[in-house]
């Protein structure tokens, strides 16, 4: 096992114990969930992506889709005309708070369920199931795979979704939505109904970590500006009434789901997912936000944490008099900067008579374990070896 895959499955193996918190029972089908399971992935720059856990489970994507579906508007129809219908501010309320500007009647922000209402309701479409199509082929080209919808999870979202259809028709009374409020809550009970992995979920957060860029596909899904603002709200926003603690503790733009699953980044590095179905009291996973307090800390993940050239250091090759190849680096080598000099390393032809291969990583101003153990393990299959002093 590579020692990548090992840092994960022992940050699970640490948490799987922990049994706080309940499945979701509002949605009769979320209430069958098998309270058990536990997944995560990370993808990187590359597109690569590890998964270990319950990895192959689907589960429904909930409330991670607002963040998705409010980049696809955005880029749409424009900053501006978006911020007409819903703001950027956190609410402090639980997700299905009735948090509206007195004035105007616009939602405290996207990721609580009014705001991302009225987000579906900008969707373009004439009826139900064209704005619902609309919706899923975006989902599907974050994700990088086509996505469909979970009927059976639909179907109990609508049976139970009064308190969502009473905010639509308030909405439509400040004619923040327009049209039948009927289309825009029915299409947002088939947004939040849409089946995902964990490694679906990696990847969409890796193309919002990487300016909109799908990692694997390549594709350029939303632009790099429109990106940037949906990760921004991410930070202040995207767990719910717990964002402020989530921010101190893991320091990283995400949002969660009722079904379990929680979704973060570390810009311009990797894209990360959880699944575990238990929530704590503001609807989040207790062990996702336990996995990722730990993948925080030990792989240097908090955006506030002091860096310098952090997903690009410095190489350079040198060839001694006796033929060795000599690799340094420089700046500060994290996890994603390790795959890019893996990446660089696998480019360079070494020529036959070439007896070794050093890469010396004594001119890093810092040096993240996991970065460090990643480069040991593929450079030591290349027959060379990582000379840290």
């Amino acid at each position: 096992m590579d020692p990548v895959t090992q840092l994960l499955e022992d940050v699970l193996a640490d948490v799987r114990g922990e049994d706080a918190g309940a499945v979701a029972d509002y949605i009769p089908e979320l209430a069958r969930a098998d309270a058990s399971r536990l997944a995560l992935a990370v993808t990187g720059p590359a597109g690569g992506t590890i998964a270990v856990g319950d990895a192959d489970a689907e589960f429904s994507i909930q409330s991670i889709s607002k963040p998705f579906v409010f980049a696809l508007v955005l880029d749409a129809l424009g900053r501006d005309e978006v911020l007409r219908h819903v703001g950027v501010e956190p609410s402090g309320e639980p997700f299905n708070a009735i948090s509206l500007e007195e004035s105007t009647g616009r939602p405290a922000n996207p990721l609580i369920n009014a705001g991302a209402i009225a987000v579906t309701g900008l969707v373009p479409g004439t009826d139900l199931e064209e704005r619902s199509a609309r919706i899923v082929a975006g989902l599907s080209a974050f994700a990088g795979r086509s996505l469909t919808v979970d009927e059976d999870v639909y179907a109990s979202e609508s049976a139970t979704g009064e308190r969502n259809r009473a905010l639509a028709h308030l909405l439509r009374s400040y004619d923040i939505l327009h049209g039948d409020p009927h289309v825009s809550v029915e299409a947002y009970f088939r947004q939040c109904a849409t089946l995902v992995t964990v490694t679906d979920v990696s990847v969409m957060a890796g193309t919002l970590a990487f300016g909109g860029r799908n990692p694997v596909t390549g594709e350029k899904v939303i632009s790099a500006r429109t990106a940037r603002d949906v990760v921004s709200l991410m930070t202040s926003c995207g767990m719910y009434d717990g964002s402020g603690s989530w921010l101190l503790r893991v320091g990283l733009p995400a949002k969660s789901g009722v079904s379990g699953g929680i979704l973060a980044l570390a810009p311009s590095q990797f894209g990360v997912a959880v699944m575990s179905p238990r929530l704590d009291v503001h609807g989040n996973s207790t062990r996702g936000r336990l996995v990722l307090e730990r993948l925080s800390d030990e792989l240097g993940m908090h955006v506030f944490d002091q860096h310098t050239a952090i997903a690009t250091p410095r190489v350079s090759v040198e060839h001694d008099s006796d033929g060795t190849m000599r690799v340094g680096l420089e700046g500060e080598l994290s996890f994603s900067g390790a795959e890019r000099v893996l990446a660089a390393l696998r480019g360079i032809e070494v020529a036959a008579d070439v007896p070794h291969l050093v890469v010396d990583v004594r001119g890093l101003s810092q040096l993240h374990p996991a970065a460090l153990a990643v480069l040991r393990a593929q450079v030591g299959r290349l027959g060379g070896e990582v000379r840290v002093d």
